[in-house]
């Protein structure tokens, strides 16, 4: 999994690292709900390796809200279309 991966390089609180494993599992949903070369199997791991990164990311500012974490992840696929 891209986001244990990612944790791994960081240190988190644990319920912390909770919120940041449900949001990348949600995020990850949606975009496999939407749909699109960036969940096709041949894409999916690097997509996957990128929402993890970007989710740390968020959290590394201080961001501790699952819905904001989850839409900021979301947001550079959104401009990447």
């Amino acid at each position: 999994m891209s986001i244990l991966k990612q944790l791994g390089k960081h240190s988190f609180d644990v319920d912390t690292t909770k919120t940041l494993a449900s949001a990348f599992d949600s995020a990850w949903f949606s975009l496999q709900l939407s749909g699109g070369p960036l969940v096709a199997d041949s894409h999916a791991s690097s997509t996957r390796d990128l929402l993890a990164q970007r989710i740390v990311e968020i959290a590394l500012r201080g961001e501790r809200d699952k819905k904001r974490l989850i839409d900021g992840a979301l947001l550079q696929f959104e401009k990447s279309d």
